[in-house]
């Protein structure tokens, strides 16, 4: 089946932490609301649309969106709500979709080619919309149409609580008067350059001969001349296909010492959560697995709200190995798993004001990127010797974990 033969739905919950604090308070409606920036150093994670009026976006420092809407409704967030919601609509897709891809906490793809002869591809959509809506009372809006570009701009121009359609083979009639800025993923500083070149339209852009683009922007030429066109291959991810990360470590004699574990438990969570940030991951599952001296293994797993915080991460997986552990018992082995990945995004890594812990993130993942993970080793890790790494989405181990991996449903998150 060729890629112009799809039929791709792509859904987007409207402005979803603003959308969650209504449900849980009505009097917001119609006001400008800021989810984040509530610190001196705080960070905008999402605004409602009244909001956006006064020039207020994400990943504004507080300081400014203060500002400019001075008037605002100010709140610091909910991670535990906004996981909840998440998952909430990812079961109610679940439950119906064929082939879908959670691409962020918030944003969906689904595979619908092949159902029009069926039952009729953008009525299936709109029922889907309208059950979302019912049960979850959340705002949502889908674009239809042939690849994954394409129904994202459909949604965008559908936006808010909307749908639209774009009629295979007038792709291109959609496309041409689009400002440049509305292809995905051409950023503020590519549409000034473009802008700079007097190509200010999709047309403009699509008259550029490719080599030209080539020329001056390198491989990202290529990217854009095939945009231009409408022409995108991006598959839909199975999100079947549940992808982790996993570190364990394998201790030279075995031990009783529950200070030397606790401390060996935090150094593996603590790489693990980098290991996250470099993949541009969140995580929604932490698993603990314990080894004794007798060979026998134990584990147990936990849902979390989706995060890619160390600090978060680590407590929950000292809670798991405080449930879990015998202290009687000599312990060979631990690990840790983090299942359940989705993408991350500006607004959820903004999320909650914590632009002081963002910032030390930053600053340690950049030293340890340049000169390796042992260069830099937060105090209570120090001494912990080697450790063994598994890794589902890069690595030598990837065949192995996708085929443990594959062989169970995941389509529907795992009770705890």
């Amino acid at each position: 089946m060729s890629i112009d033969s799809r039929t791709i739905l792509h859904m987007d919950l409207d402005s979803f932490f603003v959308s969650i604090e209504r449900l849980k308070d009505p009097s917001l409606l119609d006001k400008p609301v800021i989810v984040g920036g509530v610190g001196a150093r705080g960070v905008v994670s999402s605004c409602s649309y009244e909001a956006r009026k006064y020039g207020v976006h994400s990943a504004m420092a507080g300081g400014k969106a203060h500002q400019l809407c001075p008037h605002g409704i100010f709140l610091p967030g909910d991670s535990a709500a906004y996981s909840k919601y998440s998952r909430m609509v990812t079961q109610i897709i679940a439950d119906t979709a064929p082939l879908f891809e959670k691409a962020s906490i918030d944003e969906f793809y689904v595979d619908l080619t092949g159902m029009d002869r069926y039952f009729g591809e953008y009525k299936w959509s709109s029922e889907l919309r309208q059950k979302i809506i019912r049960e979850t009372g959340l705002p949502i809006s889908f674009g239809l149409s042939v690849n994954k570009m394409m129904a994202k701009m459909a949604t965008n121009h559908a936006k808010p609580n909307g749908q639209f359609m774009i009629e295979r083979g007038r792709e291109q009639d959609f496309l041409d008067p689009q400002p440049v800025g509305k292809i995905p993923f051409v950023g503020e500083k590519l549409e000034e350059s473009l802008k700079r070149m007097n190509i200010h339209t999709i047309y403009e852009l699509r008259m550029m001969p490719v080599e030209n683009l080539i020329k001056i922007f390198g491989k990202t030429g290529t990217m854009l001349w095939n945009r231009a066109r409408g022409i995108s291959d991006s598959p839909v991810a199975n999100f079947r296909e549940e992808k982790s990360v996993s570190v364990e470590r394998t201790f030279d004699s075995d031990t009783t010492d529950i200070e030397f574990l606790q401390s060996a438990l935090f150094v593996l969570t603590e790489k693990l959560s980098y290991d996250l940030r470099k993949l541009n991951k969140l995580t929604g599952c932490v698993t603990v697995k314990v080894r004794y001296d007798d060979f026998t293994t134990t584990s147990k797993q936990h849902t979390v709200d989706y995060s890619l915080s160390s600090k978060y991460l680590i407590e929950r997986s000292a809670d798991l190995f405080k449930e879990l552990y015998d202290t009687s018992r000599q312990v060979r082995l631990i690990g840790v798993r983090f299942s359940q990945l989705i993408n991350s995004n500006m607004q959820f890594d903004l999320f909650n004001d914590r632009a002081e812990e963002n910032s030390l993130y930053k600053a340690i993942d950049a030293v340890k990127g340049k000169y390796g993970t042992s260069k830099l080793i937060l105090a209570r890790g120090i001494d912990m010797g080697n450790v063994k790494r598994n890794n589902d989405v890069s690595g030598e181990m990837r065949e192995e974990v996708n085929r443990e991996t594959s062989k169970s449903s995941v389509n529907k998150p795992p009770k705890d």
